[in-house]
């Protein structure tokens, strides 16, 4: 499948995934957003695809945020249906069901940060920049910014973010948890690769079925997040890769996930 504006490889059970409008930024116009859609899709069911690798095109930026130019045309109408399609290939991100690695390079700003949040961990170049600068345009967020952000760094520091619209450094956001790790901009696909390494040693539905346990117990009770744990902890106990990790480890050896 062919796409104007995102390059999409897949290598060693990785795919890695750019948007690519370097000239301007990588900033999200629909038809990007829609061809976000198409490639997500397409990786939620290629069962080779182990990790998501997201990135921007150039050393400039991730993503520096909406098409100025497409969303000052909107009226209200067409400003609705823009955010919940918007909003739609962000879940479709969070929920992949597969790790997706966010690697920054430079700016990650309104609708970049937000997809930023929508990915599983995010590691950060030295020189990258996030924000969320929408009040400065007369808007708000509107791909999931003022709900995913306070989730990740507390109310408090999401209002400073969000209120006064300004950015924050690779290492502020490192300190407050908004990403995992920053490191040169050399090593950033290096780093992510080497995390996905990691994963990818695991039991496939083991990390699925965490990453669900995770993201849908983040919007229940304890209680209601413990029982959807346990339920999924005994679906693993029902496969046989359960059966082949805890033989492998007892008999001292590598195991060999098959995803079953």
């Amino acid at each position: 499948m062919a796409f104007e504006n995102i390059k999409l490889e897949k290598r060693n059970q990785i795919a890695y995934v750019t948007i690519d409008r370097p000239k301007v930024l990588n900033a999200l116009n629909m038809a990007t957003m829609e061809e976000l859609q198409q490639v997500f899709t397409e990786l939620a069911a290629d069962r080779d695809t182990r990790v998501v690798i997201l990135t921007g095109g150039g050393e400039k930026s991730f993503v520096a945020g909406a098409d100025i130019n497409e969303l000052a045309r909107n009226n209200p109408v067409e400003a609705k249906a823009y955010t919940h399609r918007g909003q739609a290939v962000l879940d479709l991100i969070e929920n992949l069901g597969k790790p997706v690695i966010a690697c920054i390079n430079g700016f990650a700003l309104g609708g970049g940060c937000e997809i930023a949040m929508a990915c599983t961990m995010r590691v950060a170049s030295e020189n990258a920049k996030l924000g969320q600068p929408e009040v400065k345009l007369g808007i708000i967020p509107g791909y999931g910014g003022t709900q995913r952000l306070p989730r990740l760094v507390g109310a408090g520091l999401a209002m400073q973010i969000l209120l006064t619209g300004e950015m924050i450094s690779a290492q502020e956001a490192h300190r407050i948890g908004l990403v995992n790790e920053v490191v040169p901009q050399d090593r950033l696909i290096p780093r992510a690769e080497e995390i996905a390494q990691k994963i990818m040693a695991n039991a496939p539905l083991a990390v699925q079925y965490c990453m669900e346990a995770v993201n849908q117990g983040l919007n229940m009770t304890l209680e209601q997040g413990l029982f959807l744990e346990a339920t999924l902890f005994s679906v693993c106990c029902a496969t046989e890769d359960k059966k082949e990790g805890t033989t492998a480890f007892l008999e001292k050896r590598p195991a060999k996930f098959q995803a079953k």
